[in-house]
């Protein structure tokens, strides 16, 4: 895993490089940047920005054309408040025809506490702050408005497996890999997008070796279920704001939320 930033660099010129090469009535390239602000910071059900709002800017470049869409960039996340978490990611993606998406992303998550694993160039498993997640999702279509996700940690700071040395010691005993699954319903009701979605984890953590689960869990279960909104506002001719709106519980810690937000 180490020098992962130079991989995605790599890769970034190869994919602009390759828009050259090609027909440019079938291949384009495009830049994106921008930034969501939420009143909260809610991932995968998981509470993740404390009471504060969150900034949450992105930077992506896609190439590709109507069969073929590679994606890299970055994005991250920063929240205001005493709990404040503080995220900084990369990813690479491929999606075929729109229908199925690949991802990788480097999760990178600081220890704003403890000092511990906040050196970015650190990929050493056991002391890293960072997590890498290969993800698969099947987009739906209009007429089966379906999605499925399934994400894996694979590599570096997820939740650990514990080995018991005696009666009073634990030692760490490798990752849990730990796995999301979510099922989604999508549609648009006149000038809205509306998705519905439900998720959760399939770990279930051995509390009798003190193992803790990568999404607050001691068991396998429910931690995304809810719905979201979302419309453009238009401002000028050319320019629309979109804005989002969502209820969101965490059946396994017994929390819902409302969470509202806009992007620029």
């Amino acid at each position: 895993m180490k020098g992962f930033s130079i991989v995605l660099s790599a890769l970034l010129l190869f994919f602009a490089g390759s828009t050259y090469s090609q027909d440019s009535t079938k291949w384009s390239a495009d830049f994106q940047i921008g930034s969501d602000f939420m009143s909260r910071y809610l991932w995968r059900g998981l509470n993740l920005g404390g009471s504060g709002p969150s900034i949450q800017p992105t930077l992506k470049l896609n190439i590709g054309n109507s069969n073929h869409q590679f994606s890299i960039g970055a994005w991250g996340a920063y929240t205001f408040g005493p709990t404040a978490n503080q995220e900084a990611d990369l990813f690479v993606s491929y999606t075929f025809k729109g229908l199925v998406t690949l991802m990788v992303t480097d999760y990178f998550f600081p220890d704003l506490y403890t000092g511990k694993r906040n050196d970015y160039f650190c990929y050493t498993s056991d002391s890293t702050g960072h997590v890498f997640e290969g993800l698969i999702m099947f987009n739906g279509t209009a007429k089966f408005p379906f999605t499925l996700l399934v994400a894996t940690n694979f590599y570096g700071n997820d939740a650990r497996r514990m080995k018991k040395v005696n009666d009073t010691t634990f030692v760490e005993n490798g990752i849990q890999y730990s796995t999301y699954i979510e099922l989604g319903f999508k549609k648009h009701i006149k000038g809205f997008d509306f998705n519905a979605f439900v998720g959760g984890t399939i770990n279930n953590p051995d509390t009798g070796l003190n193992e803790t689960g990568y999404y607050a869990n001691s068991a396998a279960g429910l931690t995304n279920v809810g719905i979201k909104v979302a419309r453009a506002i238009p401002v000028t001719g050319s320019y629309s704001i979109p804005i989002q709106a969502s209820l969101i519980a965490n059946p396994l810690q017994n929390k819902f939320y409302i969470v509202f937000g806009f992007s620029l």
